[in-house]
């Protein structure tokens, strides 16, 4: 999947050039269907995004202005890492019987150090968690992990780019879809003039989105369920406030 800041962009007026706009599909469909339920499995960044102006709340009503009613199942805990979100795979999630479940999981497995998850063992964790949960019924999306600390060059950064390089192959194998944040977060910081506030662009900390992350990442997802991009940009003017310094 090609990251797509269009929305992004569009959210505080910057218009991108026709040579450069990507058009919408008109024969995409979005396969979320009315009725359904979305899981949300994730750490403390999905437990932000079940709040009110965060990135579930924002798919949930991104959805709702295409016609499409569903239901969410907020499965987000503080400081998981892969290993807990399968050991809760079944309790938080498959028990709830939801339609979807999107996946964000690696920052902590990362982040943590010797307290987190190497990279093998992580990859069979994810695995099952997907295997799982289509063996269940679930139809899943995998989202890439979103930066650390806002600088791609940072140690951390680095050492997160083999996992999401396999999330992006996992979805391919596994028929899931992907919404590539890792990728959307990187181009969106591009966007900010060369004074705003450093490492705290996207998040409020380095890591636990602010309300232009959460924006960044409903519009990612979205798009990734089909919304065509300028649909996104034009419901998400009523998302929650640009905070200072985001380019307007």
């Amino acid at each position: 999947m090609k990251a797509s800041i269009l929305p992004f962009l569009l959210l505080f007026g910057i218009a991108a050039s026709p040579a450069t706009a990507e058009k919408p599909d008109p024969a995409a469909t979005i396969p979320v269907k009315s009725g359904q339920t979305i899981a949300f499995l994730g750490d403390s960044i999905t437990a932000g995004g079940a709040r009110p102006g965060g990135y579930c709340r924002m798919v949930i009503d991104g959805l709702k202005h295409e016609g499409i009613d569903v239901s969410g199942v907020f499965a987000g805990i503080s400081g998981h890492k892969s290993n807990q979100m399968l050991a809760r795979l079944d309790k938080d999630v498959l028990s709830k019987k939801p339609d979807w479940m999107t996946l964000s999981c690696g920052v902590n497995d990362v982040w943590h150090g010797a307290r987190g998850v190497p990279l093998d063992d992580y990859k069979k964790n994810i695995t099952a968690i997907v295997e799982q949960a289509q063996a269940a019924g679930v139809k899943v999306m995998i989202l890439t992990s979103t930066m650390i600390k806002e600088d791609q060059q940072n140690d951390l950064n680095q050492k997160l780019v083999p996992y999401n390089a396999f999330l992006r192959e996992l979805a391919e194998a596994k028929g899931c879809l992907l919404a590539d944040l890792n990728a959307a977060m990187q181009e969106a910081l591009k966007e900010f003039p060369a004074d705003a506030p450093k490492g705290k662009q996207l998040t409020r900390d380095g890591v636990h989105m602010n309300a232009l992350g959460n924006k960044m990442m409903g519009a990612a997802i979205l798009e990734a369920f089909g919304v065509p991009e300028e649909k996104v940009a034009a419901f998400a003017k009523d998302w929650p406030a640009v905070p200072a310094g985001a380019k307007k």
